[in-house]
């Protein structure tokens, strides 16, 4: 039930910030690093670790019941 509600706070997510659900799928799915996160989406490593964070936080609050 948890992978299903990640995968739906994840789809969630790509509406309103979808480069936000791809370094999610990036570096959580495809086991990426940030560098190798940020030469796919053509962005710093440094945009991946503040989209990371930010990502982490608007899925850890939607996930909280």
């Amino acid at each position: 039930e948890l992978m299903v509600d990640l995968n739906d706070a994840i789809d969630k997510l790509a509406v309103t910030e979808p480069r936000l659900a791809r370094v999610v799928e990036c570096r959580f799915f495809g086991g990426l690093s940030e560098e190798e996160t940020a030469e796919v989406l053509e962005v710093t490593a440094r945009t991946v670790q503040r989209d990371w964070a930010k990502a982490r936080m608007l899925l850890r609050r939607a996930l909280s019941p």
